[in-house]
């Protein structure tokens, strides 16, 4: 009997054993801790820094958000800006470098530039942001299991973006939720004035007396995808280039020998609205209510 039993439980084990051995999942799992160093890569000298893991952060912040934002916003934008470099921290570990200190990924800003630019200010603005790193120290966003995509941008048209309409992948935590706080934004709305000779050169254009648009495609909250500019059609993210302007949600009116746009918003308006979490925070809300709003569905985790 004992026997039985014994070969059974060999035949149940044997297989478990060697595909428990034998059969790994491809990704790796960071283990995340205060001692870690995030590889920065200077855009301008391409020279890569290991700089520890919260000291990044700290230089997040202060490049990031107005050093001038309620504390509490602040510490939204830490654990948002954490959970944005352990995600890219995955992605990019076989490469030599985990991010670059621009807007490509987060702009990051050196404690040298910072003593530079701030001088006698500097200590009583460093402390501010240290203070919102330490108190969210380790904390980051959790979707399922996995470290989320915390995506940010300035200010939103009084809504956020569903992250598939401009992205082209949908996130489950990247919804379209209310922001219609900010209007508190010196960039909520803006006007802008061209020559019509100005205007046409800029985006490589015939010049003409008449002004044709026609939009083809826009987003739920009304930015637009795609616009045909007298017949020519535009990726609404060029015209945004060319013409140097803040937002593709945008309106456009001629007179004369003049072109007016208007535009509203700032930024490519997925995931957390900072001028919205800077609004939120002087209504009392916190931190955690920030990151709850415009991340839905997230859970805040801790690393040791």
């Amino acid at each position: 009997m004992r026997k039985v039993l014994l070969l059974t439980c060999l035949i149940i084990l044997v297989p478990f054993i060697i595909v428990f051995t034998f059969i790994r999942e491809d990704e790796v799992k960071f283990i995340y801790s205060s001692n870690m160093s995030v590889r920065v890569k200077n855009s301008e000298t391409k020279e890569i820094t290991n700089v520890l893991f919260e000291d990044y952060i700290v230089g997040v912040l202060a490049g990031e958000m107005p050093i001038t934002f309620e504390l509490e916003a602040l510490k939204a934008q830490a654990v948002a800006s954490r959970s944005y470099v352990m995600r890219q921290m995955l992605y990019n570990k076989d490469k030599d470098y985990d991010v670059v200190d621009t807007v490509l990924n987060q702009v990051y800003l050196s404690t040298d530039y910072l003593q530079s630019v701030w001088k006698d200010e500097y200590t009583s603005k460093i402390n501010k942001i240290k203070t919102a790193v330490l108190e969210t120290k380790g904390e980051y966003l959790e979707y399922k299991g996995e470290v989320v995509e915390a995506m940010f941008f300035s200010t939103s048209v009084g809504k956020t973006e569903n992250s598939e309409e401009v992205f082209s992948t949908k996130k489950p935590y990247l919804r379209s939720v209310d922001s219609t706080w900010d209007s508190i934004s010196p960039v909520y709305s803006l006007d802008y004035k061209f020559k019509k000779t100005e205007f046409y050169n800029k985006l490589n254009l015939k010049y003409s007396d008449n002004l044709s648009l026609e939009v083809t495609s826009k987003t739920s909250t009304g930015r637009i995808k795609k616009i045909k500019i007298n017949n020519v059609l535009f990726n609404a993210s060029d015209v945004v280039k060319k013409l140097n302007i803040k937002s593709n949600y945008f309106e456009m009116t001629e007179d004369n020998d003049n072109i007016y746009i208007t535009t509203k918003g700032y930024g490519h308006g997925v995931g957390m609205s900072q001028y919205g979490a800077q609004a939120m925070a002087l209504n009392g809300y916190n931190y955690k209510d920030i990151l709850k709003h415009y991340y839905q569905g997230v859970e805040l985790k801790k690393y040791n």
